[in-house]
């Protein structure tokens, strides 16, 4: 009798603990406080928006499952191998990129790019019927509204440095008066049209007179790009920028579209707050 009532005491405490690290439940799936205290580090939000952020992943995955979608090992690889291209890299060049960049391994992002590729299937399967395409009136007006979201630098010129060895190059960063043989220098004007949109966003977010991350340089070395002067911003003109702003016009219906559709789930489905961080 002893013996039953110790092994209830043990089942009663681990369910208590079990529990005690659970914040919300959605459709019986927990969402712990951990969960949640990771969630507000990582984008610097405060709890509210934490919770509702990860509610709402929650209900995509019961709602994935739902519809039975689901994305293979091959177009995982196949999204990767695209981006790594656009970047002129190859796929080790690439995961070692993002590594540095974020910290993820290879595992652990080839897991967000699964999860992407389910989201944007999910989306256009909830989406696609509500949406349409813009009329010319609203390419206009949504243009003359976000007119400076499409000005950008005409050119930047760089200084290329490129090695080998990644820990010249970071020593260069650490130290400009650093020189070492064994990095090449290489002057150049990158206009904004002729580069990757990667580059160019790593570029736009580098302040003048500083260097960029290193980065791979898709020739099994290393390099960092030295913001030396950027030209004037440039305002590209509605037919430069139609397809963007068509793209983006439709991006704004569908996050309502898909708005509306999980406020309706989240109203109807069951969620229990147990407690919050």
């Amino acid at each position: 009798m002893l013996k039953i009532l110790l092994l209830s005491l043990m089942a009663m405490t681990l369910s208590a603990e079990i529990y005690d690290g659970v914040a919300i439940v959605v459709k019986n799936k927990a969402i712990t406080l951990l969960d949640i205290t990771k969630e507000m580090e990582a984008s610097k939000i405060d709890v509210k928006k934490a919770a509702d952020i990860l509610i709402r992943q929650k209900l995509e995955e019961l709602e994935t499952k739902e519809r039975k979608i689901t994305v293979s090992n091959s177009e995982v690889y196949d999204d990767i191998k695209k981006t790594a291209e656009r970047n002129k890299m190859n796929i080790s060049e690439f995961y070692e990129a993002v590594r540095e960049s974020s910290g993820l391994s290879s595992q652990e992002f080839k897991k967000k790019i699964k999860q992407k590729l389910l989201s944007q299937k999910l989306y256009a399967a909830i989406a696609y019927s509500s949406m349409k395409e813009p009329s010319e009136d609203e390419i206009k007006e949504y243009y003359e509204l976000h007119k400076n979201n499409y000005e950008h630098p005409a050119a930047f010129t760089v200084i290329i440095y490129q090695a080998k060895d990644k820990a010249k190059i970071q020593e260069k960063i650490d130290n400009p008066m650093f020189y070492s043989p064994e990095i090449a220098t290489n002057e150049q004007v990158l206009p904004y049209n002729r580069i990757s949109p990667e580059l160019a966003g790593l570029l736009e977010k580098t302040p003048l007179n500083h260097f960029t991350a290193v980065v791979p340089d898709g020739k099994g070395a290393y390099m960092s790009f030295y913001i030396k002067e950027i030209e004037s911003a440039k305002e590209s003109g509605l037919d430069g920028v139609r397809e963007q702003i068509i793209n983006s016009i439709m991006e704004d219906q569908r996050e309502q579209v898909l708005g509306d559709y999980f406020a309706r789930l989240r109203h109807n489905a069951d969620i229990n707050i147990i407690r919050m961080p």
